[in-house]
């Protein structure tokens, strides 16, 4: 069963993401709040594998409820959405900077909605959307909007430990790319693929994909515009 805790000051929300959820058999809604102090202490409650947060709340926002639950080493599992009503809130920018695993837009289709959070709750994160990829290159050339949990980015001699191939990998994800697209591009089985990101969530420290994308911004690895470079077709690994 899919845990679920819903964040929203508006009740009307709640209760249609409430009613649409439980009615399906893999999840459950486990906690409802109105505003992020709640939303933290329920979080720490119930422990919910996936939190649905809205940003602009009352008391505290969503923005700083995101980053104290996702600095929490006893909510290591649960992630975080943030939910929205415009494609390029700002706010949205220090969502992903504290640790958020991806957003969705409040006029999201109920059933999208549903797949968002299985997909979140199987420790995936929401950044295959054309409009996530372009939030996400917006978000780190713009000024900080909150505070930014720098001690979460790996430093310099952390990158300089991964692989040639694992940089090169690094850069794929932070472009957005599946792990099949990255096999395409760098003449690898998927699982060859998994592989690496796999040995990147340990060497770097990341929750999800969301934290590999913004590393490899925040590193300089991708810069914003710029396409990885093709490989050798006839480079293996």
């Amino acid at each position: 069963m899919i845990t679920v805790q819903l964040v929203d000051d508006q009740a009307l929300v709640r209760a249609g993401f409430h009613s649409l959820l439980n009615a399906e058999d893999d999840i459950e809604v486990v906690a409802q709040a109105a505003d992020g102090e709640a939303a933290v202490a329920q979080a720490r409650e119930h422990r919910p594998q996936v939190v649905l947060m809205d940003i602009r709340m009352p008391t505290v926002d969503g923005l700083q409820a995101t980053a104290q639950i996702t600095a929490d080493p006893e909510l290591c599992d649960t992630r975080v959405v943030v939910l929205t009503t415009f494609e390029l809130d700002e706010y949205v920018f220090g969502a992903l900077r504290a640790g958020a695993s991806g957003f969705l837009l409040k006029d999201v289709e109920p059933a999208d909605l549903v797949a968002a959070v299985r997909v979140v709750a199987a420790g995936e994160a929401l950044l295959a959307p054309r409009l996530t990829r372009r939030l996400i290159e917006a978000f780190v050339t713009a000024a900080p909007t909150g505070p930014v949990r720098t001690a979460d980015l790996p430093d310099a001699e952390t990158l300089e430990r991964l692989t040639p191939r694992e940089r090169e990998v690094l850069a794929f994800v932070g472009r957005g790319r599946s792990n099949t697209e990255i096999a395409e591009h760098l003449v690898l089985s998927p699982l060859t693929v998994k592989t690496h990101v796999a040995r990147l969530f340990s060497k770097l420290g990341a929750r999800d994909r969301a934290q590999l994308v913004v590393t490899a911004y925040e590193s300089g690895l991708v810069v914003p515009g710029a396409e990885p470079s093709e490989p050798d077709s006839r480079q293996v690994s």
